[in-house]
């Protein structure tokens, strides 16, 4: 009998090896980045590199890939029919959530240049994929590319230039954004009333899905309901209001306080469909900067994996203290590079 427990015990540890449960390990809430707060990290090395988020389906978890679909009991299966030719009512469900795409677009500050680069390549060279996206999400900067992608993609040119002045005026300033007497969140509300249309609230209304923080419960929403533009408006800036770096009083909205989303869920993933996620830091993503350190590691910050490298730590600081025009250049062209990459590699490129 001992030596039978034995056994099942041993089993039970190769297994969870095997699945990396045993190469985690629990961090308290030490470190404070600017694109958020978390409640945990946590470090492991991956045993596999992501490159689907995995989708719930009648309570079993099932990978997808465009041509095959494995199921739980890992019998690979052509998409839309059952294991005898016919279709069935889960390969439908299937078929269904391979058609809802969702586009999330990460907290970054000034980094989010990165995110108006991959737009621009949606929008020059993704129309295939964007008839097919249903909703659009993101946090702080991510937000604001997200609402023009949806709302104006022809303005992201004009979006591109704001940035660049935005971050040049920024540069000047003895301490950046927190210079005494330089108010962040006035100048970021005059770029986004110059480039969102007046209808902009009627396109976003359950498509947009913007992540806020409530400062006084500290507790994550995804808004997506906005009775009027100047709605809109103020959601968009409380996800980019950085307690101190941007100002001291939260913005307000439907009598409630809130400040930046990235400190909460930095990289929303909508519960229907696959979420194809944009980031300008490199972790397990559909579209990033593809770093490569001697030590495969990754750190979960508020709900978005990244890897931890040098490179990294670079952006970290750059999203707050912007780099000089030539870098933000580069930084707009990898994100359309990243993008088109993606956009070829998914057959999603014309």
């Amino acid at each position: 009998m001992w030596t039978s427990r034995k056994l099942c015990s041993t089993q039970i540890l190769l297994f969870q090896m095997k699945e990396c449960q045993l190469c985690s390990c629990m961090f308290p809430r030490t470190w404070q980045f600017w694109i958020g707060i978390p409640s945990y990290c946590t470090l492991r090395v991956p045993h596999n590199r992501v490159k689907f988020q995995v989708s719930k389906i009648n309570d079993k978890q099932s990978v997808v890939d465009r041509k095959m679909a494995t199921s739980a009991e890992g019998t690979e299966i052509a998409v839309g029919k059952s294991t005898s030719g016919v279709c069935d009512g889960r390969q439908h469900s299937l078929q269904a959530q391979m058609r809802h795409i969702n586009l999330s677009f990460a907290a970054c500050g000034f980094l989010g240049i990165y995110h108006l680069g991959a737009a621009a390549a949606f929008h020059k060279h993704g129309k295939k994929l964007l008839r097919d996206v249903k909703a659009f999400a993101g946090a702080s900067a991510g937000s604001l590319a997200a609402a023009v992608l949806l709302a104006v993609p022809e303005n992201i040119e004009k979006c591109k230039h704001f940035a660049y002045g935005f971050a040049e005026e920024v540069r000047r300033l003895n301490f950046g954004a927190v210079t005494p007497g330089y108010d962040f969140m006035k100048t970021l509300r005059e770029g986004i009333e110059s480039i969102l249309p007046s209808d902009v609230h009627e396109i976003a209304e359950n498509r947009l899905y913007v992540s806020v923080t409530n400062s006084k419960s500290g507790e994550n929403h995804l808004v997506s309901n906005f009775a009027s533009r100047e709605d809109l408006i103020k959601v968009l800036l409380a996800s980019s209001f950085i307690p101190v770096y941007a100002g001291i009083k939260p913005v307000e909205f439907k009598g409630q306080k809130w400040v930046d989303g990235g400190l909460t869920n930095g990289l929303p993933i909508l519960p229907v469909g696959r979420t194809v996620t944009i980031s300008p830091f490199s972790g397990r993503l559909d579209i990033c900067p593809q770093d490569k350190g001697r030590v495969d590691l990754y750190i979960k910050l508020a709900k978005q994996d990244m890897m931890l490298s040098l490179a990294n730590l670079v952006r970290l600081n750059q999203a707050l203290f912007p780099p000089d025009q030539e870098k933000m250049e580069s930084l707009y062209q990898n994100g359309f590079d990243d993008a088109v990459r993606f956009l070829l590699k998914e057959n999603w490129f014309e």
